[in-house]
């Protein structure tokens, strides 16, 4: 199967209800906020975060759809693996970081979809990857609540006798009441076609975008759903128009003064006309 033939650009919305989307560990985790808007943050490294436990999960971690970035992987094991591989050890030195590279890329799907760095260790190059996306925001400001919970056990026989065998313990928890997200993203033909990228993999993708949270259900992350995928397929590699022109056909319209609590407060529009798909591709022209 060839690399994919057709640039790529989409607008994702998706929504956080009671949970906290993406915390902030400098910030002692509250669910991350521009500081100058009030809107709600979620970072590109968490929605890969996401897509890759998912692809991890259809694909049992099999080459060629393995995962690079796991979790309590060791980075340079995997890169030596690539400069084992009989093709790769018998390159002259000079070629061999280039043929370990492309091995790297063959075998593991987060590599030729994001790119990665692999300049350490025996060093297998850098990818730059033909999937990009934004950082997710908030379509209004948002609102991070606190909340006190108790846990009716401790964790040592010392705290058992310091509280009279009351056992209990303190802790909070934060979530947005509400939130609905927007991130743009963007594929390239001319990326993929250096490292492979093809329509088997882009199929993956579109299908991690729309199931993804369906399968990272959590107490912290209350219920988050995917809303909207509207993707922009150009007829040609280099695309027919500017990605900002075909976002700006994609609105949205809060459908009420009071906060928002739920999907139904809002529409979601593409060219000003209402659509009941939650996945649409748009051929552009």
């Amino acid at each position: 199967m060839e690399s994919i033939k057709n640039r790529y650009d989409f607008v994702f919305y998706f929504d956080v209800k009671d949970g906290n989307p993406n915390g902030d560990p400098d910030a002692g985790n509250l669910p991350r906020i521009d500081a100058e808007t009030g809107n709600g943050l979620v970072t590109d490294v968490c929605i890969k975060r996401k897509i890759r436990n998912y692809v991890l999960m259809t694909k049992s971690a099999k080459k060629p759809f393995d995962i690079f970035i796991k979790e309590k992987s060791v980075l340079n094991n995997l890169i030596d693996e690539a400069h084992e591989d009989e093709e790769v050890s018998k390159k002259e030195k000079g070629d061999k970081t280039e043929a370990a590279r492309l091995w790297m890329c063959k075998n593991y799907y987060d590599i030729r979809t994001f790119g990665a760095v692999m300049s350490t260790g025996k060093n297998a190059g850098q990818v730059r990857g033909p999937v990009q996306l934004t950082f997710a925001r908030s379509v209004d400001p948002i609102v991070a609540l606190e909340h006190s919970i108790t846990r009716m056990a401790v964790a040592t026989e010392a705290e058992a006798e310091k509280q009279s065998g009351d056992n209990r313990t303190m802790g909070r928890k934060y979530t947005v009441p509400y939130g609905l997200y927007r991130t743009h993203g963007f594929i390239s033909a001319h990326l993929a076609s250096t490292i492979g990228f093809k329509e088997d993999d882009l199929e993956l993708f579109w299908e991690a975008m729309q199931n993804m949270f369906e399968h990272d259900r959590s107490a912290a992350r209350g219920e988050m759903n995917t809303r909207k995928l509207i993707v922009f397929k150009h007829k040609t590699a280099l695309g027919n128009q500017s990605a900002h022109d075909l976002f700006a056909k994609v609105t949205h319209k809060k459908l009420s003064e009071s906060p928002a609590r739920d999907y139904p407060d809002y529409e979601i529009y593409l060219d000003g006309k209402t659509f009941p798909e939650t996945f649409k591709v748009v051929n552009v022209s």
